[in-house]
């Protein structure tokens, strides 16, 4: 005879899992001067992380793509690493402490959240010059655009024939043997 028994501590490892998610979330958003509370909400604290981040909110659709079975799952997998050091790069951690939150977010992103890491800014927004762009002037250049064509040879060139095109060959028979 065959007897099935329901063990109700199986669901109790993914709670308590999500549970110090969004518990580190909390935590993290907090320090980045968001409000704590849409760390317990799925796909909102997703779009939140992105900007904490600096990454545009549209990435939070590329959760959809865990709907496509193995493809879609492996796609998930490579966008946590991704935000995983970007959120790792925004506090200013090490590279060690950014493959914990790689490998093991559930211990590392509370520990983020409510440790001594300082929010230093989005990592993604960091990466340009200090300043930021210079404002796009001389585009065109003030003299306007070149002339299309070869620039003119510099001086001490001699000039082109009058008929254009290759001088003529010297005289005689320039292949030896013929």
């Amino acid at each position: 005879m065959h007897s099935s028994s329901y063990n109700p501590g199986f669901g109790f490892f993914p709670l308590i899992y999500w549970a110090l998610i969004f518990f580190g979330l909390w935590g993290i958003f907090k320090k980045a001067g968001k409000p704590g509370w849409p760390a317990i909400i799925p796909f909102y604290n997703f779009y939140v992380l992105m900007e904490v981040i600096g990454w545009p909110g549209l990435w939070t659709l590329a959760l959809l793509a865990g709907l496509i079975p193995f493809i879609g799952w492996l796609g998930l997998l490579i966008l946590h690493i991704f935000v995983a050091i970007d959120v790792g790069k925004s506090f200013g951690v090490s590279d060690g402490f950014i493959v914990g939150l790689i490998l093991l977010p559930f211990v590392f992103y509370p520990i983020l959240g409510w440790g001594s890491a300082q929010y230093r800014g989005p990592a993604r927004r960091r990466q340009y010059p200090p300043g930021g762009y210079p404002p796009p002037g001389g585009y065109p250049p003030p003299g306007g655009y070149p002339p299309p064509g070869y620039p003119p040879p510099p001086p001490g060139y001699p000039p082109p024939p009058p008929g254009g095109g290759y001088p003529p060959p010297p005289p005689g028979n320039p292949w030896p043997g013929q």
